[in-house]
């Protein structure tokens, strides 16, 4: 199949879902053609069969904000033609499902362009929510061939923020069991923390909804009982609220910010806890790489994290803001090696029995031909 995928380049978990689902399309024999205003950052490296067009906006002083929505449907039906695209895969509703759509429109008396739209989270319960997208992203959702979620919480939020007839499909994320997995670098985590120090671990594009304030929060209530060090991996508009909070704990000194990173599975491998304290997720795909590493995962009870993370069993989960509930539980851990074997051990197999790559890419390649199919 020649599909068409649209996605953000920026570092979040719907560009990380549509870049990894794409490389593996590819490896199978798709070609894979993905839209964006610059190369996602996880497609830097070459894989035959995957294309990548660059969406690029008219500089033009009529224009006071960039029209990149028309811009996108322009070179969608440009690729469309040359490349004989059999469907367009829109990740994230706003803008993409609405591009394709008019590109679709466009090339109606061509020829038919199916469009999946895969729904992610904020672009349903923030972005598709405001007052002034709200009926463009109903309308989005229905005019769809076929509509995904990522968890079974976020198929049942679209279904009753938009009102929508049926539930939108749930096709879960995945992971890389060959890049995420245990590993040892002690010479690496020697440049962060001693011997006999811990290593908590957080990664985000630090915006509000990711309350990385809670994290330095749990982390100082740890470090007062487990000599500890936080390493803060992302960057956003909290990271100066995060500095401060650390500041004004006492903790400055002991937590390391690492900006943003390419690959993070590395990572992983320093860490002996990862703190996902967010005020909604609608999967937790980095709770999920935590768990392939053999990470135990510490989050908020919310969205879809219940789904990937197994209260007790592959890790701990508190209400949103529970602060306290969430350093007990740190601690409890790391002062408790064989519960942390345990536990460590138990969600790297739970991640390996639901979230295998193989049979995420057979249900997606399943939906693309059902909607092809359709007369």
């Amino acid at each position: 199949m020649n599909i068409g995928f649209l996605c953000s380049p920026s570092y979040g978990g719907s560009g990380v879902v549509a870049s990894e689902l794409a490389r593996q399309l590819a490896r199978r024999g798709h070609n894979i053609h993905v839209f964006a205003y610059e190369l996602p950052f996880r497609l830097h490296h070459f894989e035959a069969n995957l294309f990548f067009h660059e969406v690029e906006v008219l500089d033009y002083p009529l224009f006071r904000y960039p029209p990149y929505l028309l811009a996108l449907s322009a070179k969608i039906i440009d690729v469309a033609r040359s490349a004989q695209l059999d469907l367009i895969h829109a990740h994230y509703a706003i803008p993409h499902t609405p591009a394709a759509y008019l590109a679709k429109q466009m090339l109606a008396k061509e020829r038919r362009l199916p469009i999946l739209t895969t729904l992610h989270g904020t672009d349903i319960n923030l972005v598709g929510n405001d007052p002034q997208f709200y009926e463009i992203t109903r309308f989005s959702l229905e005019a769809s061939d076929g509509v995904t979620a990522v968890s079974w919480s976020l198929a049942r939020e679209t279904k009753e923020i938009f009102n929508l007839a049926d539930l939108p499909r749930v096709i879960p994320n995945f992971a890389d069991f060959e890049e995420y997995c245990p590993a040892s670098n002690p010479c690496l985590r020697a440049r962060f923390a001693r011997p006999e120090e811990k290593v908590l671990l957080h990664i985000s594009n630090f915006r509000p909804v990711k309350r990385v304030e809670d994290v330095v929060r749990v982390f100082a209530r740890v470090n007062e009982q487990v000599p500890s060090r936080l390493l803060l991996v992302g960057d956003g508009p909290e990271k100066c609220a995060a500095a401060h909070m650390a500041e004004a704990l006492g903790v400055r000194e002991r937590v390391i910010f690492l900006g943003r990173q390419d690959s993070v599975a590395e990572i992983f491998a320093l860490a002996d806890l990862f703190l996902l304290p967010s005020a909604k997720e609608s999967f937790g795909l980095v709770a999920l790489e935590a768990m392939a590493c053999q990470v135990p995962v510490i989050a908020s009870e919310t969205g879809g994290l219940p789904e990937v993370v197994e209260h007790g069993l592959t890790g701990y989960l508190a209400p949103v803001g529970d602060v306290e509930t969430m350093a007990g539980f740190a601690v409890h851990l790391l002062t408790h090696p064989e519960a942390y074997d345990e536990m460590a051990r138990r969600g790297r197999e739970e991640a390996l029995h639901r979230f295998q790559a193989e049979p995420v890419v057979d249900t997606y390649e399943q939906y693309y031909r059902e909607i092809l199919n359709r007369p």
